[in-house]
């Protein structure tokens, strides 16, 4: 921030975008899996909470004018299935659930998807700020 702040001539903006991993929303008849696979994920990332830290991390970096707005993008399509897909299968190779629970909750996701039910839902943040 502090190399960022300094090259940004006066009245510059700075725009940061970014998910939050550990908000990520999964309709499923298992909340507490889902949950579990939705953190588990997460955890494996460097920074996976890095979008709702982006107002500090301005303020903290002498800017000003800092705006945050999150943005939610719904996906209801089967070609989506991938990501869930992504989510447990990091969740189970990590332990933090087995491969039959990862299993049936996937097969859950694809039977939704199937029935036109699926849904999954990921927040971006989007914070602005002056020089």
């Amino acid at each position: 921030m502090a190399e960022a702040r300094r090259v940004l001539c006066p009245g510059g903006r700075i725009v940061l975008v970014g998910q939050d991993w550990d908000a990520v929303m999964v309709d499923s008849d298992d909340a507490e899996l889902t949950r579990t696979i939705v953190h588990a994920r997460a955890d494996l990332l460097s920074a996976p909470r890095a979008g709702r830290q982006y107002r500090n991390l301005l303020l903290n970096g002498g800017f000003d004018d800092v705006t945050v707005e999150v943005h939610t993008s719904v996906f209801t399509d089967p070609a989506m299935l991938a990501l869930p897909t992504m989510l447990v299968e990091r969740a189970c190779t990590s332990g933090a659930v087995g491969r039959d629970q990862a299993d049936e909750w996937l097969a859950e996701q694809r039977r939704r998807a199937e029935a036109d039910r699926f849904l999954i839902a990921l927040p971006f943040f989007v914070a602005a700020a002056s020089a």
